[in-house]
């Protein structure tokens, strides 16, 4: 048995699907990559890596032959039968790998570790369920795009997921403390930070405190400081409002709050993709937790911590973004030393994978983390 990573055997798979035809280069990117942007080197790699795998190299080329400038072909003789269900299965559970940390008062953290290459570090955030986001319309795109290049380690924060539901602390410093909890468990000693929405707040407090240990920091649709704290206290009447959606509606997915509430967060999201974001919302905790997590990270602040970040910074926010508003992706970049800033034109917090936006999130992070993200 000859062990590959996903991709090369996802292309292997693609190749002897067609066997004797020619699979075009858009054919491959659409089906491999599901349409996002992927460079060349890339492609070339996990070509040498699928020849590898069946004896073949790229100077004989008697399996699988390029076709210059259109794609690949496999040229060998091909039989065939037909899948086990459960051998199908077992190769794609074999794709993420969840183990579990534990924090302090002997909090169980759950986290997982998916895809190949250097280790980035994503800090948990509201809300995820580890099991569910793999299988999710939502952020399983999120997963294979910041999996592409790099081994991918992400938890589900206390009170969520598969992580204990018992939330005994909720503060920043508790936050912090479960980030670090997981990369010391996983043995990181310096690598890049990533953080979406709450986990900004997180990352740059832990990375403000361990300067040695975070070598960048990609920080997408964050904020300085939670909706209560914002505008002079102006802003606590929008967290009302989520609070009474949240209370009213968890646990009611038909509700109209809770489709209120889920649409804050991708009012461009079809039907189907809001359904499934409801679904892995109300598995990954209950109405009672969601609640309280919200009225904690409502109240985080990092204004004082912004400027002793000294590590390459990149600040990433949705022009339209109704749940974080442009102005904290302003805040970060402008009190971060030497931050990039890049304005996306969406109107989405999560980032749909059909919107233009959500080529222009991926290439920029994986080109940002290309520069700087190499762990030490």
């Amino acid at each position: 048995m000859i062990k590959t990573e996903p991709q090369v055997f996802d292309l292997l798979h693609l190749l002897v699907r067609n066997a004797g035809v020619l699979v075009t280069r858009d054919q491959i990117v659409s089906e491999i990559w599901n349409g996002r942007f992927i460079s060349e080197s890339s492609i070339s790699a996990r070509t040498n890596a699928a020849r590898k795998a069946v004896g073949d190299n790229g100077k004989d080329q008697a399996v699988i032959k390029t076709v210059t400038r259109r794609g690949l072909q496999l040229i060998a003789p091909v039989s065939t039968r037909d899948a086990d269900e459960a051998d199908v299965e077992a190769v794609h559970s074999d794709r993420q790998r969840v183990r579990f940390a534990t924090s302090k008062g002997g909090t169980k953290i759950a986290y997982a570790t998916s895809g190949h290459g250097p280790t980035i570090m994503r800090a948990g955030h509201f809300l995820t369920h580890l099991e569910m986001d793999w299988n999710s319309l939502i952020w399983r795109p999120y997963l294979d795009a910041l999996g592409q290049e790099h081994t991918l380690i992400r938890y589900d924060q206390p009170g969520t997921g598969l992580s204990d539901r018992d939330l005994s602390s909720l503060d920043l410093e508790s936050c912090v403390a479960d980030l670090e909890a997981v990369a010391n468990t996983a043995e990181l000693d310096r690598f890049p930070l990533v953080a979406l929405s709450q986990g900004v707040p997180v990352a740059i407090q832990f990375a403000a405190s361990h300067q040695e240990r975070v070598s960048c920091l990609v920080l997408y649709g964050g904020y300085a400081e939670g909706r209560a704290l914002r505008d002079g206290g102006q802003s606590s009447e929008a967290a009302d409002a989520m609070m009474t959606m949240m209370r009213e509606g968890w646990g009611k997915p038909e509700s109209a709050f809770m489709g209120a509430f889920t649409s804050l967060f991708c009012p461009e999201a079809s039907h189907e993709q809001l359904a499934d974001l409801v679904e892995m919302q109300l598995a990954s905790t209950s109405s009672e937790n969601a609640v309280r997590i919200r009225m904690a990270i409502d109240r985080f602040s990092v204004v004082d911590q912004l400027k002793e970040i000294q590590v390459p910074t990149l600040v990433i926010h949705s022009r339209n973004d109704s749940v974080h508003p442009l102005s904290e992706g302003h805040k970060l970049a402008s009190n971060i030393p030497g931050a990039e800033l890049v304005v996306l034109e969406s109107s989405n917090h999560i980032l749909l994978p059909s919107e233009p936006a959500w080529s222009d999130w991926a290439r920029q992070t994986q080109e940002f983390l290309a520069r700087n993200g190499e762990a030490g």
